[in-house]
């Protein structure tokens, strides 16, 4: 963005206050804005020198001083990018004073661009209280980022685990994204799917947010349930600008693998109606087509040679159209001097059209031959299933949060208050997954199947023999089954009240707060689940009758399901199909539960500022109560009978949460930082919810529990870190945080043999099932690393260069129960990743912004089964993304991105005995986005 040289002016306004107190004093008040009003400059720093007291501009750039006595002193101001400013004020106790003071000619700060927005974070980050990244507005849309999830990413300790090649879940330092928390607007965002309290932030437009806190220290005025970060969004407020805003977007996106441009557009507005009143919000739209090529095994064995082989292969074929649309409105309005009040509405929907086809092997002998690195399966030896598929699911998933609240400030009093409704959906009606196709190769028929695993990234297949022909002939595979998602409704609602109420008290030499507050929140996720399978059909029904074309990469398929073809004979031809009584009524009771979470917590706290020494310390108290209900359900094959018994449980634990942080400014450009807290993450609701499905099978029973006795995670954390402010809009920062959490939860299949359960898990026997435990305790240690610098320091068009990197060191270990021992082993807790990178370099000089950034997540656990060899992990991901931006006038910006630049992709696999054992590979390619921004 074109660079504009500004200077920050300080508005003060000084009123005085007649107060009963032993010397008179006054209030000193006032904002802090950019030299052309444009905008709030949120997270510069005011001080009053002599008195030791210092606080932070808030959103809309104002800040408050209370019980300042009578006399001159000096105000200080502190923002990234600029030279410290002093200017003198005087406050006078016998009657009213208005002040306004220009600091005059501040250094070089960009209005917009990527500089800007370094000083903008920076400046927020110096004031937090702990450790904290924050990311602008502005600087979000500098990336090449699909999502908000894709955004936060950037900030220090940060990746994301994705889905069909986007970010979707946020990891902080490596952990679990179920360990951490998002808000918006202050509310806890609800979770749309189904069996988790993990948000898939991916849902969220990024055009929506004004700013993006990741917030990894909590003080007790914070709500507790994180032990990775807070992730708190914000949309825009009318008052963090002075002027009116109207920006607006309109671009294309192009997929490598789809060859079609697809459109994407925002507009957002800020206008203060009156001096007192303003409006804001913004609206965004984002249409995107991409294909995934996918390899899938499972069942991995050893054959008697000693040789690895897999009993299942499947190759998917993956097209996608994914639909973001958003809205979010503000209105602010100050009916007083003393009281701001502010209603906040965002609605966010994401429509995901999913087709997926796939030909699947799946052989119920061992090869016939293997190698190190191959296998042969032979139909004379047993039979050689062939499936071809289509799954055709179409999903919506919505998150809405609504918010009214408001601030009075009265001499030292400040009362808070809010109240919001935040709702999460995620709706499937009426999605076919899949309809199969199958054919049975056997001994009357000469058929081979080889595998060569050499590469074990790309397992290729030949089919050989006599017969091989029929392999690909479409007229040969019959209609074996259908299921249909009837209806898959996931609903999460949350209803919040608060009050905070605070009191400052000034001192010689600082000032000291004293705050406390209440809160209550009223949730409840409910899951109802109708699946209907179809098994049989009333005449002739092929293949050949919906075929369709691949658009596969990695190999031929042969005949596939067209996309969306079955639709029509469906609805043709429905009274010929024959539902499967006993597998629908199996699959719909068994997912169906609903589960009552009420919180209810209070606080108290000090907050102490004593010229360089800021110190927050205080208790939390949260207590859970919960309604839980799900069925047993049992399907008996032998009797051919489906029985639910409905489970109610009831509970609740209260839990007391101390925390304190201090913050230390060694001299103007060296601040240290240390932090200790409590914290808790709730069991996930799928875990708790008290559902039992039973599986009988002749002597197998195979189920998939619930565990309404699971325990929360519990854990205490501490943080250290220095951060040097060692030239404008630059700091080298370090950090060190220690995590130990009791009752860590893992999800591990046993079987009827294993420690602790031997095949009965609450009065229910099974010969495998999958059961969700606190699996013991769990240590994480780490180190973050970042450096952030604006080159102006060199000469001519050097003086354009930025650079950022981070780095995050995660050391996190647990327990878990071993099948084959009894006992417990080590384990690297799930989804924690040891190393994670994040790099940025920029240019940025006259009309050109030029950005490359890379990101870098190590492996990780993703799934703990009873036995080690079974764990399932995911590959290191690397992947680097551009962006270039053209200011063809002072309004208008022209804008190109690559995203995936090196086609990073996804790899699970196992630890098999001799060499890894892929259990998942996919590949997405790149994506071209262009278009043009426009600003008045």
């Amino acid at each position: 963005m074109i660079s504009t040289r500004s200077r920050v002016r300080l508005l003060l306004g000084a009123a005085v206050l007649a107060l009963p107190l032993p010397a008179l004093a006054g209030q000193v008040t006032g904002r802090v804005t950019d030299s052309s009003e444009t905008r709030t400059l949120e997270g510069a720093e005011v001080e009053i020198v002599e008195l030791g007291r210092k606080v932070e501009v808030d959103r809309d750039g104002r800040f408050r001083f209370a019980d300042v006595p009578a006399g001159s002193y000096t105000l200080r101001v502190t923002y990234a990018g600029i030279d410290p400013v002093e200017r003198p004020i005087s406050v006078d106790a016998t009657g009213d004073l208005a002040l306004e003071v220009a600091v005059g000619q501040l250094g070089d700060i960009l209005v917009t661009g990527q500089r800007a927005n370094l000083a903008s974070a920076l400046s927020r980050q110096r004031a937090a209280d702990g450790v904290e990244s924050v990311l602008t507005r502005d600087s979000i849309g500098q990336f090449p980022d699909q999502n908000v999830a894709e955004s936060v990413r950037r900030a220090v300790g940060v990746n994301v685990l994705n889905d069909q090649g986007e970010g979707r879940f946020v990891a902080v330092r490596g952990l679990d994204p179920s360990l951490n928390a998002a808000s918006l607007n202050g509310v806890r965002v609800p979770a749309p799917e189904a069996d988790t309290r993990s948000v898939a932030l991916d849902v969220v437009a990024s055009e929506l947010v004004e700013s993006i806190e990741v917030k990894k220290s909590l003080t007790p005025d914070m709500d507790a349930d994180t032990i990775g970060a807070s992730v708190e969004i914000k949309t825009t407020s009318a008052f963090d600008r002075v002027k009116p805003l109207l920006a607006g977007s309109l671009e294309g996106s192009y997929n490598d693998y789809v060859g079609q441009v697809t459109p994407k557009g925002s507009v957002n507005f800020s206008t203060r109606v009156t001096d007192n009143f303003g409006i804001s919000g913004g609206a965004s739209y984002y249409l995107r087509k991409f294909e995934t090529d996918n390899i899938e095994m499972d069942g991995w064995g050893t054959d008697d040679a000693g040789n690895g082989f897999a009993d299942a292969v499947e190759y998917r074929d993956y097209d996608v159209r994914r639909l973001r649309t958003g809205g979010s409105l503000s209105f602010d309005f100050k009916p007083s001097p003393t009281t701001t009040l502010y209603a906040r509405g965002v609605y966010n929907r994401f429509s995901d059209q999913e087709d997926r086809r796939r030909l699947i092997f799946e052989f119920d002998e061992d090869p016939s031959a293997s190698t190190a690195s191959g296998a042969t399966f032979d139909s004379a030896d047993g039979e050689i299933a062939v499936i071809r598929d289509l799954k055709d699911r179409f999903e919506v998933q919505t998150i809405q949060s609504y918010t009214l609240g408001g601030e009075t400030v009265t001499g030292p009093w400040r009362v808070q208050y809010a109240a919001a409704f935040s709702r999460a959906q995620e709706l499937e009606e009426g999605s076919i997954d899949p309809i199969e196709f199958a054919r049975g190769f056997e001994d009357d028929e000469d058929v081979t199947v080889a595998f060569d695993y050499s590469n074990y990234l790309l397992p290729r297949f030949t089919v050989g023999g006599a017969d091989a022909g029929a392999f690909g002939d479409a007229g040969g595979y019959a209609f074996d089954q259908f299921e249909r998602t009837t209806l898959s409704d996931s609903t999460d609602r949350e209803w919040t009240a608060r009050l905070d109420l605070a009191r400052s008290f000034a001192f010689d030499g600082g000032s000291f707060e004293v705050q406390a507050g209440v809160k209550g929140r009223w949730r409840n996720k409910a899951y109802d689940l109708n699946v209907d399978t179809f098994d049989g059909y009333d005449g002739d029904f092929i293949l050949a009758d919906v075929l369709g074309t691949q658009t596969y990469r990695l190999a031929d398929l042969g005949p596939l399901p067209a996309k969306r073809g079955e639709r029509g004979f469906l609805e043709r031809n429905a009274a010929g199909f024959e539902r499967a009584v006993l597998d629908s009524d199996f699959a719909s009771l068994a997912e169906d539960y609903r589960v009552d979470e009420d919180i209810y917590s209070a606080y108290v706290l000090g907050r102490l500022q004593a010229g360089p020494l800021r110190l927050i310390g205080g208790l939390r108290m949260e207590a859970t109560e919960n309604i839980i209900a799900g069925s047993t359900v049992t399907l008996d094959g032998d009797e051919e009978t489906v029985t639910a018994t409905p489970n109610v449980i009831r509970r609740s634990y209260t839990d007391w949460l101390p925390s304190a942080v201090a913050r230390y400014e060694v001299g103007e450009d060296l601040i240290l930082r240390a932090g200790v807290f409590r914290s808790l993450v709730r069991p996930g609701i799928g875990q708790l919810a008290p559902r039992f499905a039973i599986e009988r099978d002749g002597d197998d029973l195979e189920g998939a529990f619930g565990n309404p006795d699971l325990k929360p995670y519990r854990a205490w954390n501490f943080d250290a870190g220095a951060e040097w402010y060692f030239a404008k809009s630059s700091v080298l920062s370090a950090g060190f945080f220690y995590k130990d959490i009791e009752d860590y939860i893992v999800t591990v299949t046993f079987e009827d043999g294993d420690a602790p359960y031997n095949g009965v898990y609450r009065g229910i026997g099974f010969t495998e099932a999958d059961i969700p435990l606190n699996s013991g305790s769990a240590k994480i240690r780490g180190v973050e690393l970042g450096y952030s610098q604006s080159f102006t320091m060199l000469p001519g068009a050097l003086s354009g260069l930025l650079a950022s990197v981070n780095y995050t060191f995660t050391d996190a270990d647990g327990q878990t129960f071993d099948g084959d021992t009894g006992g417990l082993r080590d384990i690297p807790l799930p989804a924690a990743s040891r190393h994670t990178v994040n790099g940025v370099l920029g240019y940025e000089k006259g009309p050109v912004s030029i950005r490359l950034a890379g990101t870098y997540r190590d492996k990780y656990l993703d799934e703990v089964n009873a036995v080690a060899e079974e764990d399932r992990y995911v590959r290191e991901h690397f992947q680097l993304d551009a962006s270039a931006r053209f200011r063809l006038t002072k309004n208008v910006q022209l804008f190109g991105e690559w995203v995936n630049i090196n086609n990073a992709k996804y790899v699970a696999y196992q630890n098999g005995p001799v060499s890894r054992r892929l259990l998942q590979y996919e590949e997405y390619s790149y994506t071209l986005k262009f278009g043009a921004r426009v600003n008045f």
